[in-house]
């Protein structure tokens, strides 16, 4: 039974939690969301574009609409998912090719990087960020020079960094309680097989007990009750025989019958329960 337990333990602290898909709350989904509108505010509230107002609009509806695609989908395969970001990617770069001077564009970058922290881990995951930023100041460099690039892109790339970098955080915090919790059920299963053996202790404690005040009683009263049997008969033939002797039987029947009193009342006072 103990090394049983034992071995679950062992278990239980080796063991590790497959990892899962990363979920958003709504608050998270509603920023991610608010990100986008304000995108498309900026847009619809540029003059200077009203001739190229359609394709801004549909490019960004058919962002949104694959955008929304993945967060709904659970899983894709790994193929598919480069595929989606790098689509995604040229999108948004195409869109800032349309009118460099919409550098509030790279916002987009900013939503691409955190459906990268929900779908990637490890290695890929920062592989995909650093393209991002790449994404985010390479164009703007291109088009407003490097002093300007960077100065338009920074506030976004330091978003890039700091949003997967939440997502790690959350995702270990999830992992650390998804593992307290199996321990916790582990360790109640332990305290269960624990309390039916103490259970099982107790009842085989109380049978060795009574077994061994049934051989006591056995020993001991069952052999006095015997003796005493013996000598009323053996009282019953002096009484014809030699009656002079009786008294020292009666006193020796007294003494025996005394004698299986005190055992029998030991015995009971071992059996009674404890209060």
């Amino acid at each position: 039974m103990w090394s049983e337990i034992e071995f679950k333990m062992s278990q239980t602290q080796q063991m590790q939690v497959a990892p899962t898909k990363l979920r958003l709350g709504p608050i998270g989904y509603l920023a991610l969301y608010l990100v986008f509108v304000a995108v498309l505010a900026r847009t619809l509230a540029i003059e200077s574009i009203r001739p190229r107002l359609p394709a801004f609009l549909a490019a960004e509806a058919i962002f949104l609409f694959l955008y929304t695609a993945l967060l709904i989908i659970p899983r894709l395969p790994g193929w598919l998912l480069h595929l989606y970001f790098a689509g995604q990617s040229a999108l948004i770069v195409w869109l800032l090719s349309l009118h460099p001077g919409f550098d509030f564009l790279i916002l987009l970058f900013l939503l691409l990087a955190a459906q990268v922290s929900l779908v990637f881990r490890g290695r890929m995951l920062w592989i995909w960020i650093g393209m991002l930023v790449l994404l985010s100041c390479g164009p703007l460099i291109y088009y407003h020079g490097v002093a300007r690039g960077l100065a338009l892109s920074l506030t976004t790339i330091a978003g890039e960094f700091i949003v997967p970098s939440y997502f790690i955080l959350n995702h270990e915090n999830e992992r650390a309680r998804r593992q307290s919790q199996a321990l916790i059920e582990e360790l109640q299963e332990t305290n269960r097989r624990l309390q039916a053996y103490a259970n099982q202790v107790e009842d085989l404690a109380a049978l060795q007990e009574r077994n061994r005040l049934a051989r006591e009683l056995h020993d001991t009263v069952s052999q006095l009750i015997f003796s005493i049997s013996l000598n009323a008969r053996s009282a019953q033939v002096l009484i014809n025989t030699n009656p002079e002797r009786l008294p020292e039987q009666f006193e020796r029947l007294q003494t025996m019958t005394s004698q299986a009193l005190a055992q029998l009342r030991s015995l009971i006072s071992r059996l009674r329960p404890v209060e």
